[in-house]
């Protein structure tokens, strides 16, 4: 029988039974910064193995890759391993390491609210933002907004809406609105598009409206501030994609690489900024947006923003991003939000 990958102080052994020796070979993919010469498996006595140092990260997610003799090939995660982790593009394995700790407002109750669809006609886009309006129980006038891009999945594959609800319960936060937006065409959308960016201003009422996103959905969040100064009253900014050809040549191939960093560029030479509000930003240590995340938040602090920009010990992807809400994100709502009523 396999066993599950065993952790030791310095290493992980990751192992796959394969009795009759079907596999030509086995590769563990993984994002983690492990160096692609290191990741191929070794058989002996009926077993892959694969005993690798362990990463600088507090959990680690992971999938292999088999080669079966006939060449085909099979993408899945580890069979011995029952711990999962959701993601955009399926589940992976996981391990989670001894200095890991989940975010204390998983197990907590939380606020009952009413979702409303949300569909936004922009003449600018030429389309429609679609997505869900989350209102606690009991609102009737206007709120703070917190408005997410990738909203439906920042809400089932990072909990956003479940972590909203569950500090207002504990009274922690104040009562907010949570705009869920779904991404649309999301690599025209978000990637510096003016027409997107002006289309963000027709929103539900609101007293304040802070903007959040991962990735390209966080560059968008900056670039529409940028674009309609007093739009947004503050930002959360997760492992956002602020482009540089020095710092991200492996981007090119982007389709709209230019613009992106064409904007980033502007954002780095200018000398003031009309509407500088509070932004918290996090990014995983090992990310490969890490060193562009660093230079966006010296740009932002510059041009007289207050800046809170967390490292963590994770990577690129909605579990990591969950985990970094709080206290991040909390700060942020609490300070731009006011304590409850």
């Amino acid at each position: 029988m396999t066993s599950a990958p065993v952790v030791a102080r310095g290493s992980v052994t990751f192992r796959l039974a394969d009795q009759y020796a079907r596999l030509r070979g086995v590769r563990l993919q993984q994002e983690v910064r492990i160096p692609g010469d290191q990741l191929n498996f070794r058989y002996r006595q009926g077993t892959w193995r694969l005993r690798l140092p362990r990463p600088a990260v507090d959990r680690m997610e992971y999938l292999f890759e088999l080669r079966y003799r006939n060449d085909d090939r099979q993408t899945m995660p580890d069979p011995a391993n029952p711990r999962r982790a959701p993601g955009a593009f399926g589940e992976k394995s996981v391990i989670e390491f001894p200095e890991y700790r989940p975010p204390r407002w998983l197990d907590l109750p939380r606020a009952d609210g009413d979702y409303a669809e949300l569909h936004v006609q922009c003449r600018a886009l030429r389309a429609t933002i679609s997505g869900l309006l989350w209102t606690p129980a009991g609102l009737t006038g206007p709120e703070p907004l917190l408005v997410a891009h990738d909203g439906p999945e920042y809400a089932s594959l990072g909990g956003l809406q479940d972590y909203l609800a569950a500090l207002i319960r504990t009274g922690e936060l104040p009562p907010i609105r949570l705009a869920l937006l779904a991404p649309g065409d999301r690599n025209n959308w978000y990637a510096v598009n003016p027409a997107y960016a002006r289309s963000l201003a027709e929103q539900a009422p609101h007293t304040i409206r802070i903007g959040a996103g991962a990735s390209l959905g966080g560059l968008a969040m900056l670039h529409a501030h940028r674009s309609a100064p007093g739009l947004f009253g503050a930002l959360f900014l997760q492992s956002g994609s602020f482009f540089t050809p020095e710092l991200d040549p492996q981007e090119r191939r982007f389709g709209r690489f230019r613009p992106v960093t064409k904007f980033v560029a502007e954002l780095a030479q200018a000398v003031a900024d009309p509407d500088p509000v509070p932004v918290a930003m996090t990014c995983g240590g090992l990310e490969e947006n890490l060193a562009n995340n660093r230079a966006m938040a010296d740009t932002l602090r510059a041009l007289g923003y207050a800046v809170d920009f967390r490292e963590v010990a994770d990577v690129h992807n909605f579990t990591a991003w969950r985990d970094a809400f709080d206290p991040s994100l909390t700060d942020l709502l609490k300070q731009v939000c006011g304590p409850r009523a």
